[in-house]
């Protein structure tokens, strides 16, 4: 009875014990981890917010994005540009700036001095610019595959004008040496600690919203245009207004994950953000399962530490296992990691987990399996 009590309770608060349980994670880490582990695990919830983007781009919407790292580049830029106005204070130029002969500010520079400013632009300017090429692209029917390669022409586009603009970007060594984060010194440890705690929560209310649009009514929209696109036109609605909603979501999530990555890794360069860095913002999602909520972030944590412990041990090799993962992941698990959700259900009805009477596992002795399976 009290299995049964707590299985009925669980079912009803299930969100609400795993925002309970990711809180407790969240304040759990910095005690069990060092400093520089911390740094890492901040660095990598940065790519998780991209991740619950993808997620909910991709696999609740059907849109197969390879160039997040445009988004993720522009609101890191911001927040880089910032950061570097803030640390030299004002009538001054940066130093790589002053090398060019440049004794004045560019005025893109100076809309994002004010902190109020760069908050905002770190989402509206992906969210805006998302929204633009949503309706250039999704209004003229482009999607699939077309779709795809598209977005990848964008960032490498992208990566290649920051390189050539150097004067006013840095070039390939992109801007680094922040002091401050809005008015905190970034020596300081604990601040350090404050940035993790920003990363974490934000990737935890991208989540929450996540979850409140997928069992939303919109929820339901996004699918239906992911499966029946033109039936959703035949009953009225407007496809392309809502793959740009969920796209500038997601450019918008991205935004800010390449917003927090400047304070966390100290600096933003065309390297971060190119094609290559976009596919690997892919790969995670691919490995924890596109279309839940929770594979995207465990699949880029396991892709992100892989890379963090087999780049150091094998520095040559890296990119092969890399690739050798991806392709074993397509191959044999297409649905990531959540491609086993079913499992758990399944393993509660035959050990009788939430109902009442013994052997009630028995009364489930042939399971689903080709649900547990396809899940």
């Amino acid at each position: 009875m009290n299995n049964l009590n707590l299985s009925e309770l669980y079912a009803k608060h299930k969100v609400w014990f795993a925002v309970v349980i990711a809180v407790a994670l969240i304040f759990l880490a910095p005690a069990v981890l060092s400093s520089y582990n911390l740094g890492l695990l901040a660095k990598y919830l940065c790519y998780a917010m991209v991740a619950v983007g993808i997620g909910l781009a991709w696999g609740q919407g059907g849109m197969l994005t390879l160039g997040q790292g445009l988004f993720f580049g522009l609101g890191a830029y911001v927040m880089a540009i910032h950061m570097k106005l803030s640390d030299i204070g004002a009538g001054q130029v940066p130093d790589f700036m002053a090398q060019y002969g440049i004794d004045q500010v560019p005025g893109f520079w100076e809309l994002f001095r004010n902190p109020v400013m760069a908050v905002i632009g770190i989402v509206a300017v992906p969210g805006i610019i998302a929204a633009v090429l949503g309706l250039l692209v999704f209004g003229r029917g482009v999607r699939g595959a077309y779709f795809a390669i598209l977005s990848q022409a964008l960032v490498a586009a992208f990566a290649v004008l920051l390189i050539g603009q150097s004067k006013t970007t840095g070039g390939t060594n992109g801007l680094s040496d922040f002091k401050g984060f809005f008015g905190y010194d970034l020596t300081d440890p604990a601040n350090k600690q404050m940035i993790y705690y920003i990363c974490a929560f934000c990737v935890l209310v991208m989540m929450l919203l996540t979850y409140w649009i997928r069992h939303s009514f919109m929820g339901e929209l996004v699918i239906g245009v992911r499966d029946q696109e033109n039936r959703m036109k035949f009953l009225g609605y407007n496809p392309a207004s809502i793959k740009v909603f969920v796209f500038s979501l997601a450019a918008m999530f991205a935004g800010v994950g390449g917003a927090m990555f400047v304070p966390v890794v100290g600096i933003i360069s065309p390297s971060d953000i190119g094609v290559t860095p976009s596919i690997l913002m892919l790969a995670g999602v691919v490995i924890g399962g596109r279309t839940t909520l929770l594979g995207p972030v465990v699949g880029t944590l396991i892709v992100r530490f892989a890379e963090t412990q087999l780049s150091e041990a094998y520095p040559s090799a890296w990119t092969y296992i890399e690739g050798a993962m991806f392709i074993l992941v397509i191959a044999f698990v297409p649905m990531g990691l959540g491609q086993f959700k079913g499992v758990w259900p399944w393993l509660k009805d035959r050990i009788g987990i939430g109902k009442s009477g013994v052997g009630a596992g028995a009364a489930s002795a042939v399971p689903t399996s080709a649900k547990a399976v396809k899940a």
